[in-house]
């Protein structure tokens, strides 16, 4: 069988119809129907069923589509290797992004991303922090950039920065939180984000930490619209110390007492895949945008100092 009739039989089975097929190939739908026939003939078995509405696949089109998308993966990645080896990356990587896109300095990633590398297409996906480790771990994902200490054996982990989180509210609970205590605080309302988060993590540490539970929970999940939330007076909630520091400056928020969590920033990859010419060319931008002299530890967890 020829490379050509398994991109074919997946492009078929994707479109469900042999001339949308035909035209993601760029071929002539005449074309298509032949290679699929020659290619049901040489395995001896019917793949497609054919309908008034397209084609839908057979039980033994579905049991060897897998096999079909996997030999084409491996011609691409031989492919992507072989440029390598002249110096070229080339291929398709899926990156998990979070967060405030300045704070990752996700434009300055792509842009050197392109320079550096322009036969690689880097595709980005806005991710909540956990969603985004378990996508690189099932391989929805290549790679994402990720905060937090959640560990696994199958990932490696480049560090970037250290972060920390203030606790914020609004503005005008400036007088009512002055002398609050821990228990005062846990009785006000509280904006947090799902439990897949890192963020979520940090702040029911805190809870756990202090033997408090929030009665009045908000729920969101992205920091730019938490950050809005307690601004417009909903409640209050953990929000990246920069971003604090600036909306108290402005007179948005205020920020109680003077606790702080800290977590640590990574781009997080399979370690089986550290050798992969396109997980390479990424760590090697992302080692010169942030000026590191050699890739961080795989362990170093955040804390809770409050």
């Amino acid at each position: 069988m020829e490379l050509y009739q398994l991109r074919s039989f997946v492009a078929v089975a994707e479109a469900g119809h042999l001339t949308r097929a035909a035209e993601t190939l760029h071929v002539s739908q005449p074309a298509v129907s032949a290679q699929i026939k020659a290619l049901e003939d040489e395995l001896d078995l019917v793949l497609f069923e054919r309908t008034s509405s397209g084609m839908v696949l057979t039980s033994a089109g579905k049991r060897l589509l897998a096999d079909a998308e996997k030999v084409l993966a491996a011609a691409q990645a031989m492919r992507n290797e072989a440029k390598a080896l002249k110096g070229e990356v080339a291929g398709k990587v899926r990156v998990g992004t979070m967060s405030d896109p300045q704070f990752i300095r996700v434009g300055e990633f792509l842009s050197a991303t392109v320079e550096r590398h322009p036969l690689l297409q880097v595709e980005l996906h806005r991710e909540i922090t956990g969603v985004g480790f378990a996508k690189v771990l099932n391989g929805e994902l290549d790679a994402s950039f990720y905060y937090g200490d959640l560990e696994h054996p199958a990932v490696g982990r480049l560090r970037l920065r250290e972060s920390s989180y203030r606790v914020a509210a609004p503005a005008a609970w400036k007088s009512r939180l002055a002398d609050a205590g821990w228990d005062e605080i846990a009785h006000q309302p509280w904006v947090i984000t799902p439990s897949v988060s890192t963020h979520h993590q940090l702040l029911r540490a805190l809870f756990d930490k202090h033997g408090i539970e929030p009665t009045k929970v908000v729920e969101a999940d992205q920091e730019s619209v938490i950050a809005n939330l307690v601004v417009s007076g909903v409640g209050l909630s953990l929000i990246r110390e920069e971003l604090a520091l600036e909306k108290q400056a402005a007179g948005e928020v205020c920020l109680w007492s003077d606790v702080r969590l800290h977590t640590t920033l990574w781009f997080v990859y399979l370690l089986a895949r550290e050798n992969d010419p396109a997980i390479r060319a990424l760590l090697g931008v992302l080692r010169d945008i942030w000026k590191l002299a050699s890739p961080a530890a795989r362990r170093d967890p955040g804390s809770i100092s409050a």
